[in-house]
């Protein structure tokens, strides 16, 4: 899978996407993850990507010209470009794993707003999917990108390692994960519960699927 994110806070993206199984899926080749700075698409002396919104309000708006300057530069027949934006439809397992499973010829370009919102142009013009990460206001787009990029990435085949993580893990089937424990089996005299320690793989699974419930319905009764 390609990846290609734009933003205006590029060291924000490259960091955080630098480290842990994002790095480990770019050494192994399943991963081709670029972040570019928007400025490098400007052609004016001051690198501008802002100015004032039309109809007057607060802040200022990030302008259209470097975002379809960089898109035309980057797009190829498969591209999806996705808006980080609060606008956006709210991003769950399920829509992870539907940009996740376009397979490794896929590509991404992930656009990244900030001050008072992007040209709606661009969004118009350019953009194939707008996506929030939750019902809240980020400082910039980069911090939901990255978030993003992530959640996606690591379902990409072969960046966990065992396939089974993601399909154990919360959301992947509607619910929370169950408790987990490890060693030691008693810590300032809080015990493992004995049915982990019983080796019964059934009545473990059951055991498993009883508190996911539970769990589920007391953090997220939502679901």
């Amino acid at each position: 899978m390609k990846i290609d994110v734009i933003t205006i806070f590029p060291e924000m993206c490259r960091v955080p996407l630098g480290e842990s199984m994002i790095k480990r899926a770019q050494e192994a080749g399943l991963l081709d993850l670029h972040v570019h700075d928007l400025r490098s698409w400007t052609e004016d002396k001051h690198r501008k990507t802002d100015d004032e919104p039309y109809g007057g309000g607060q802040g200022m708006v990030m302008k259209p010209e470097p975002f379809f300057a960089a898109i035309e530069a980057l797009r190829t027949p498969v591209t999806t470009v996705v808006m980080m934006t609060p606008q956006g439809e709210r991003l769950d397992q399920r829509l992870v794993e539907s940009f996740a499973s376009g397979g490794s010829d896929s590509h991404l370009i992930v656009l990244c707003g900030h001050y008072e919102g992007v040209d709606h142009r661009v969004v118009e013009a350019l953009v194939d999917r707008e996506i929030s990460i939750g019902d809240y206001v980020l400082t910039n787009g980069a911090i939901a990108a990255t978030v993003f990029v992530d959640a996606v990435v690591r379902l990409i085949p072969g960046v966990l390692g065992d396939e089974r993580s993601s399909e154990e893990e919360s959301f992947s089937d509607g619910i929370l994960e169950a408790p987990c424990y490890t060693r030691p089996p008693e810590f300032q005299g809080m015990k493992v519960p004995e049915i982990l320690l019983s080796g019964h793989h059934a009545k473990i699974e059951e055991w498993k699927r009883e508190k996911a419930l539970e769990r589920t319905k007391q953090n997220r009764p939502d679901l």
